[in-house]
Order: structure tokens, then C-alpha cells, then sequence
């Protein structure tokens, strides 16, 4: 897995692909491989399912429930309130800042 201005070169169950990729989210796509690929492993050693397209599909679905399963009952969303806390983050951020001109 490399890297380059036109795109990360990575490596998902030992097929290479070129994607497109800016530098500052490359470490957040690598790790994203990573679990990709661990997904696909454990589903391919289960032996239950055969085909690489077949394993990418089982993995997605798995991911996507992952994904969605953080919405706990009553439609808390952890997704939402990260980013509701990274606003008000910022928000206070600016708002210290302009205090430094008080003191």
C-alpha cells in the first residue's frame, strides 16, 4: 500500500486497487482496509461462503450493521452527538480565543 498524488494503492484480499485518497484522510483509508480485510478473512476461514464477490457482499452487510447498530433505541445516533460535540468544540475554541484580547 502506497501512496502517490494520484491516488493510495491498496491491497483488499490480494487484489491491488488505485483509489483516490487526499493525503490527510490516508492513515483514516488504511485502517479502513485493514478492518475490511479482517472482515473478509474471518467470513473466507468460516468457510460458508465462496466467491470473492460473495465474501466482499457478507462483509459489507456485516459493516453496514455495525454501522447502523450504533443507533440505540429510541434513535440515539453516537454519530450525531460526535458531531455535535466537535461544533461546540469550535464553538468554544473561537469563543476563548476572542477572550484573549480581554485579559
Amino acid at each position: 500500500m502506497s501512496g502517490d498524488p494520484k491516488g493510495l494503492q491498496i491491497n483488499v484480499m490480494g487484489r491491488e486497487f488505485r483509489v483516490a485518497c487526499p493525503e490527510n484522510e490516508q492513515k483514516g483509508l488504511l485502517e479502513a482496509v485493514d478492518y475490511l480485510n479482517k472482515k473478509m478473512s474471518e467470513i473466507r476461514d468460516r468457510g460458508k461462503v465462496i466467491g470473492l464477490e460473495r465474501i466482499a457482499i457478507m462483509a459489507a452487510l456485516n459493516i453496514a450493521h455495525e454501522l447502523l447498530s450504533t443507533k440505540v433505541g429510541g434513535g440515539f445516533d453516537i454519530a450525531e452527538i460526535k458531531r455535535r460535540m466537535a461544533h461546540m468544540e469550535t464553538v468554544l475554541d473561537q469563543a476563548m480565543s476572542d477572550q484573549k484580547d480581554l485579559f
